[in-house]
């Protein structure tokens, strides 16, 4: 069956996205229905195989996308003390959809993690030398990303996946807590350090578009590039309120006021720029599609 749209044949879409009160699974809403894609939420428990079955009998959708996933509130130091509820949405959950998917003959985007790496000697800070799709994770400082990185080796075995590695997301809604500049503007203190972030505007109408195409795989879903916490701090500072000021601290020192550590990284985007050759570098992303947006001062300074 096909929808002629400009006079050409357009296969017919349709989406069930699981994920429907988490932030990029409204998101995703609203994009189908801008690009007026038929969709539904999923209302079927991730672990619970019986009902994710029931969703796609009674949706028949030509493709699955998965934003949902426990990182845990107010942040993933929250995994650390609920581990089993962790596992059974991370890990459980995930794999279920996934293997019901197959069973069915339906490509699965699944919505997934960068923060499974962290620099080291072969991906040193500052060396614009990224983890690429195929290197094996090497950050287990929080249990979060532990069971991250357990669901994407899994996934591999499943030829229908498409494995979309999201970091430090951000998109133009700074009211969003989501949001990495919202939460970084709320903090008292931020460490800075350079890392590959995802903007959301730009990513998420490429995710669907990677469904349409029907791309499977691990997919490192950044922007090119890396952009530091003052870097962001200081266009928030140029574009929406002169006034904004931050402190930094160290490590270290973030070490003493959060339960497990954080990673930071730098992701390789040449796989995702051959498929998608006009994705903007992060610094670029960030001025058109967040800081320009929201702009509430004169910023004819800014590049």
């Amino acid at each position: 069956m096909g929808a002629t749209v400009n006079g050409s044949s357009e296969q017919a879409f349709k989406f069930l996205i699981y994920g429907r009160t988490g932030w990029i699974g409204g998101l995703l809403g609203k994009l189908c229905e801008s690009q007026k894609i038929d969709y539904e939420y999923g209302s079927g428990r991730l672990e619970n195989r019986d009902s994710l079955l029931s969703d796609i009998a009674a949706v028949k959708p030509t493709h699955v996308f998965n934003s949902a996933g426990v990182t845990g509130r107010p942040n993933v130091d929250w995994c650390e003390s609920h581990k089993v509820e962790t596992i059974r949405t991370n890990v459980v959950g995930t794999l279920t959809l996934a293997d019901v998917c197959r069973e069915k003959g339906i490509l699965l985007v699944n919505y997934a993690t960068g923060c499974i790496f962290e620099y080291d000697e072969g991906h040193p800070l500052g060396s614009s030398v990224g983890f690429k799709e195929e290197d094996t994770p090497n950050f287990v400082g929080s249990f979060y990303s532990k069971t991250k990185a357990m669901v994407e080796e899994l996934l591999k075995n499943y030829e229908n996946v498409c494995t979309l590695r999201v970091r430090m997301p951000i998109s133009s809604d700074l009211s969003n807590p989501r949001n990495f500049i919202t939460k970084i503007t709320r903090y008292d203190k931020v460490v800075n350090i350079p890392n590959s972030m995802t903007i959301l505007d730009e990513l998420l109408p490429i995710s669907i578009e990677m469904a349409k195409r029907n791309l499977t795989g691990i997919w490192n879903f950044t922007n090119p590039g890396v952009v530091s916490h003052n870097e962001i701090l200081e266009m928030y500072r140029l574009y929406i309120d002169p006034n904004f000021t931050w402190k930094n601290f160290s490590l270290e020192e973030q070490a003493q006021v959060i339960v497990a550590p954080r990673s930071n990284n730098e992701l390789d985007t040449s796989k995702i720029k051959q498929e998608f050759p006009l994705l903007l570098p992060i610094k670029d992303s960030l001025i058109k599609y967040v800081f320009k947006s929201n702009q509430k001062i004169d910023a004819s300074a800014a590049p």
